[in-house]
């Protein structure tokens, strides 16, 4: 067998469980908290400014996410984490270079595919080495080159139901930074929401999933960690936030049976008192569940 043969046979993709497409919805709430600061705006809670709805961000749930799996999967083959604090992101594609190559890559410090064969088993072990990879993607083209994925998972930003109110209070320390303060304490403020629920869409995309090789066994673990994100994430600066309802929508093949808007639609949630929300009983999510489209199941987690 030539080299080229050999390399080829490298290169065959493995059978990946098949997962049919995917639509999700989550309603969260945070009560006396701040669920994403915007830091160029002093780290007050993120507000659409023409209509004054909260918005937390993609990035800031799949953080939740990648943490979640770091601290219950550690130890576990394929789930390490390739976004996690104090990681060296060129490290982490160093590790990929290793165990293709023969050759030392140590001392090299920029390292790309010699060919499509060696830059598809590059993005391979990253995807199959890593679970926020082979979930959300990754951009991996840097100095050590190991491509680019795009991920089968894919979140919206959260938006409130309703208008928030972002409340500033002020905070006293009983300590000083510095010696020769005029005071023996200091002031401070802290920004938070007294209420509010928020609703986020998500996608799962079956072809994708192939190409990143995100089974079965991935797509559990995902709704585990959305129902259990906030309870390993506590700060006092979050307030009180809880997972309140996930709705998925599941196709009966990869290409789908019916738009995902469609699906988004059938979802509603609406305050039902009249003074402003202050716990999660102040509204009713409905899902309309008559009717659905041939090949369309929904549960609720």
């Amino acid at each position: 067998m030539t080299d080229v043969e050999v390399r080829e046979e490298q290169t065959t993709e493995p059978h990946v469980p098949t997962i049919h497409r995917h639509e999700f919805t989550i309603f969260f709430d945070v009560q006396n908290g701040n669920p994403n600061g915007d830091p160029d705006m002093g780290n007050m809670p993120r507000i659409d400014p023409e209509t004054g709805h909260g918005i937390v961000t993609d990035v800031c749930l799949k953080r939740k996410i990648r943490n979640y799996v770091e601290i219950t999967r550690e130890q576990r083959e394929g789930h390490r984490i390739y976004v996690t604090e104090g990681a060296v992101l060129n490290e982490q594609h160093r590790n990929a270079y290793r165990s293709v190559r023969e050759e030392d890559v140590e001392k090299l410090k920029e390292l790309k595919p010699k060919d499509r064969a060696e830059a598809a088993l590059l993005t391979h072990w990253m995807c199959d080495n890593f679970y926020d990879v082979r979930t959300f993607g990754a951009v991996m083209t840097t100095k050590v080159n190991c491509g680019q994925v795009r991920g089968p998972v894919q979140f919206t930003f959260a938006r409130s139901i309703d208008p928030i109110f972002s409340q500033e209070t002020t905070i006293t320390r009983q300590a000083v930074t510095q010696e020769g303060a005029e005071k023996d304490r200091e002031m401070g403020r802290k920004h938070i929401v007294p209420y509010a629920l928020y609703r986020m869409d998500g996608y799962v995309s079956g072809h994708l999933a192939e190409k990143t090789h995100f089974g079965p066994e991935d797509l559990e673990l995902l709704w585990e960690s959305l129902t259990h994100m906030f309870e390993h994430d506590r700060s006092a600066s979050r307030g009180q936030m809880a997972l309140r309802k996930l709705i998925v929508f599941e196709h009966a093949s990869k290409l789908g049976n019916a738009p995902a808007h469609r699906l988004f639609e059938r979802i509603e949630a609406r305050k039902i008192v009249d003074a402003p929300a202050r716990s999660y009983s102040d509204y009713e999510i409905s899902m309309n569940s008559e009717g659905l489209p041939e090949g369309v199941t929904v549960t609720e987690r």
